[in-house]
């Protein structure tokens, strides 16, 4: 199963029959992506299924549609297992940004961290997971494929938000602080919170 979000509302790619949110569920093959997209946009349905005979296939045909970012982020955990966070456009998110040239993932996702939140000394501990979201970026449609680690930091002070990418804050945050800022996230946020409690 893919899960790639339009606004927060989800496409779910499936080879599964299993319609756990009463979404519409189209056929893949049959499907006019653009219009899905529309209706998502417009709020005339909050989700969709879109069902696949070949999951993979079809994930590849789903992806040309669109021009394909890479970024890298961190769920970053302290002695006390507080999360770190930051406040950009009046949301929290988790620090994360794009690939660039020659990068491996894992350097990007740390090196993402350590720019927006003024943070040194990290230790990467393990992937969490892969996050999908479509958005517009200079009229063209693009998907973020972002790679989700833990890590790991032994600070708590010094913290520094990077003004110049509109972060305002960064903070760590207890588990009841986090449940208040799920408030006020977004549903890849969500993701990867339920990827690290899980764990």
């Amino acid at each position: 199963m893919y899960k790639v979000f339009v606004n927060d509302k989800p496409i779910i790619l499936t080879d599964s029959l299993k319609n756990n949110n009463n979404f519409p569920v189209y056929a893949f093959n049959e499907v006019v992506i653009d219009e899905v997209l529309l209706k998502l946009k417009e709020g005339k349905i909050s989700g969709v299924y879109l069902f696949c005979s070949n999951l993979a296939v079809d994930w590849c045909a789903f992806q040309k549609d669109f021009k394909v970012v890479y970024a890298g982020g961190g769920l970053v955990t302290n002695p006390n297992k507080e999360i770190l966070f930051i406040y950009r456009s009046n949301v929290w998110d988790l620090p994360k940004g794009r690939v660039e040239e020659g990068e491996s993932i894992e350097k990007t996702a740390v090196r993402e961290v350590e720019e927006e939140c003024g943070a040194e000394d990290l230790k990467l501990i393990e992937p969490l997971l892969i996050t999908h979201h479509l958005f517009y970026m200079d009229n063209i449609q693009q998907m973020k494929i972002t790679h989700w680690f833990l890590m790991e930091a032994n600070f708590q002070e010094n913290l520094k938000p990077q003004l110049e990418e509109g972060i305002t804050k960064v903070l760590f945050k207890n588990k009841e602080e986090v449940q208040e800022a799920m408030k006020n996230t977004y549903a890849n946020i969500k993701l990867v919170l339920d990827a690290y409690y899980k764990n």
